[in-house]
């Protein structure tokens, strides 16, 4: 182990190098006049760390400069934390103050800095080992009393894993710090000229955009939706003019959180170039206390020389040893799934239900999924939802009981769609519990027919505040006792708007839903550990690599259009490996489109990743079905090799 202490320095004098490299990948940092400088990332290169700060060695960084006549009169390395008391005019790594404004100008200094090797507690299946290398920092502020605490950990999949945490450390009680943003910065060299990220909207996900030229100037990305949205990018790429999917250099970054985030691209004026990540907090979302912390979400950054495919291999190989270390007892072969959404939509007729699962029998269909309208008054989208307990208008005396033994006796799973965290006006829970409902100054009005109400409903809905501790139980409880009593092994955990005026006791609460929510699919697994769940936001708007540590699929769109789907499957894999994403084969004419597209087309559209039906089987003639049931019986002998392959792109996608 390799390790640095002020104490025991010559304190700005000192100066101490610390080289990461594992999975081909390098990062180098340098601490200098108390600063925390990185001062490489990139591919592995043959260096000794006391020759870390020649330039020779980095011809394509700039990590010094000239000094022209209208300049600071030394060269300053401002270093990691990007502070303006050192010099740096590009955006900071932090901002924030004490109450009246003060203490909002830092100068933090390294304390002590450790480098070591660590068996993998993550990156690697159960049935091998890696060993990992660790690098932490904790920097102070002794104007401030601020501490950061930074950890970089380098696995042998050649992924860096960042966390920050930021503590009050002042010995006065009432001097609170209010922060407003925690950036995590990496340094891009010169030769990078050009981005890609994604947007969208809904049956519309992951559009590529690319930027032939990096600007001076600040680019951003932001979702401000309370989750990540249809626009999200789940991560920004940085490359090399001409990238392709095959070569080219490739520096990436995404944030695992759920919750509102920025991304950044930033270039100075003196053509210093990085990109940076940060979850982005409400005034006062962040009040520190005393001794309290500020853990921030951790972000995952990629390198790699082998183009945009080079890159999706190294995320998903690395999530892939995740999802195994994580669910060691569940086979990682994918069903084959039935949802019911499309074939039957609100219409719950427990005879046609029982017609369906027989054909999905005779085709081979492994899981059937119930979707929205199996509760309470849910005969619409503008009522029951939030009361969860099975409608006793369309499965009166325990029909629905019935049928998913029905199910369960023919070797199939059993699923079930949930949308815990809303709320219509029109359900029991918000006429009992108005206090559960996430507000802010009372805005929600619930005379709908007010030309005065300003509140903001969507899908004739509102959200069930987490946070809220009686909330909290109520649904982990009833989802919980439903689950058991149906032998659900399979839920579709949907969210179906945003969050806006998401106040709790005066404050915002994005950030605290987000962790509430964390902890609500954790508590489900832990009642049932085998249970599977699905990530679903009107399609793909919840697909992050925060929520990615508690669910087993994301649902890729609500657009079941094949030709649709060809790009939307294609850049979500940019980041998440196949096998995670549902693939549906959908109805003719689309219900999106009303595209009519072949039966070829569609199944092998959906054949790549986790793949799955979305129509109502039966109304196939009987040669479909058969054609059907080939398709399923090759899913079923490929899948082994689909879900654990390597995603090489053989097509030319002009961006």
């Amino acid at each position: 182990m390799k390790s640095y202490d002020i104490s025991n320095s010559n304190q700005e004098e000192n100066t101490s190098y610390f080289i990461l490299s594992h999975g081909g990948v390098a990062v180098h940092f340098q601490i200098d006049m108390g600063a925390l400088i990185i001062r490489y990332w990139g591919p592995h290169v043959d260096i000794k760390e006391e020759d870390v700060v020649s330039q020779d060695e980095y011809p394509s960084f700039l990590f010094s400069k000239s000094i022209p006549y209208s300049d600071f009169d030394h060269r300053l390395h401002p270093g990691i934390m990007r502070e303006h008391s050192r010099g740096w005019l590009g955006h900071p790594t932090i901002q924030g103050h004490r109450k009246n404004g003060c203490d909002w100008s830092t100068q933090f200094h390294v304390q002590t800095a450790s480098l070591r090797q660590q068996d993998s507690q993550e990156g690697s299946s159960s049935e091998s080992t890696s060993t990992d290398q660790h690098f932490h920092v904790h920097l102070y502020d002794d104007s401030t009393y601020l501490s950061l605490y930074m950890t970089y950990i380098l696995n042998s999949f050649g992924v860096l894993k960042i966390t920050y945490e930021l503590v009050n450390n002042h010995p006065e009680q009432e001097e609170v710090y209010y922060l407003q943003n925690l950036i995590y910065w990496l340094p891009l060299p010169h030769h990078v000229t050009e981005t890609l990220d994604f947007y969208g909207h809904w049956s519309k996900e992951r559009i590529p955009q690319r930027h032939k030229q990096i600007p001076v100037g600040c680019w951003m990305r932001e979702s401000w939706e309370g989750r990540p949205g249809h626009s999200y990018t789940i991560g920004t790429l940085a490359m090399t003019s001409g990238t392709t999917f095959a070569y080219g250099d490739v520096w990436s970054v995404a944030l695992a959180y759920s919750g509102n985030s920025r991304y950044w691209i930033e270039k100075t004026y003196m053509g210093i170039t990085s990109i940076g990540v940060e979850e982005i907090l409400f005034p006062g979302e962040v009040i520190l206390q005393s001794k309290q912390s500020y853990l921030a979400p951790p972000v995952l950054a990629v390198y790699s020389s082998q183009g945009l495919d080079g890159s999706a291999h190294v995320y998903h190989e690395y999530l892939r040893s995740l999802y195994k270390r994580r669910r060691p007892s569940i086979p990682y072969h994918r069903p084959m799934t039935l949802n019911l959404w499309e074939a039957i939509y609100f219409q719950h007729d427990p005879d046609r239900i029982r017609k369906i699962v027989d054909a999905a029998v005779e085709i081979g269909v492994e899981r059937i999924v119930l979707d929205d309208g199996w509760f309470s008054s849910r005969r619409n989208d503008t009522s029951g939802l939030g009361d969860w307990m099975i409608s006793e208008d369309v499965y009166p005396n325990h029909t629905l009981d019935h049928i998913s033994q029905y199910i369960i006796s023919k070797g199939i799973q059993f699923g079930l769609w949930f949308e815990g965290e809303m709320v219509n006006v029109d359900s029991n829970v918000f006429r009992q519990h108005p206090d559960w409902i996430m507000d802010e100054k009372g805005r929600i009005v619930t005379n709908t027919t007010s030309t005065k109400s300003t509140s903001v409903s969507w899908r004739h809905q509102y959200v069930l505040n987490l946070a809220h501790p009686d909330a909290f139980t109520y649904l982990l409880e009833s989802i919980s006792t439903i689950i058991s009593r149906l032998g659900v092994s399979y839920i579709k955990w949907d969210h179906n708007r945003v969050l806006v005026n998401a106040g709790y006791r005066g404050r915002p609460t994005v950030r605290q839903q987000t962790l509430a929510l964390y902890q609500l699919l954790g508590a489900l697994r832990l009642r049932h550990p085998q249970l599977d769940i699905e990530s679903c936001a009107s399609g793909g708007a919840r697909i992050d690599l925060g929520i990615f540590n508690y669910v087993d699929r994301f649902w890729t769109s609500d657009c079941n259009d094949a030709l649709e789907r060809q790009m939307i499957q294609r850049w979500t894999m940019q980041f998440i490996p196949p096998e995670l994403l549902g693939f549906h084969f959908g109805n003719a004419p689309s219900h999106q489109t009303n595209r009519v597209l072949s039966l070829p087309f569609r199944a092998i559209t959906a054949l790549f990743g986790h793949a799955g039906l979305e129509c109502d089987i039966t109304q196939f003639t009987r040669e479909d079905q058969e054609a059907i049931t080939r398709w399923i019986s090759y899913y079923k002998d490929k899948r082994f090799l689909l879900h654990s392959g390597t995603m090489v792109s053989t097509i030319l996608v002009i961006l």
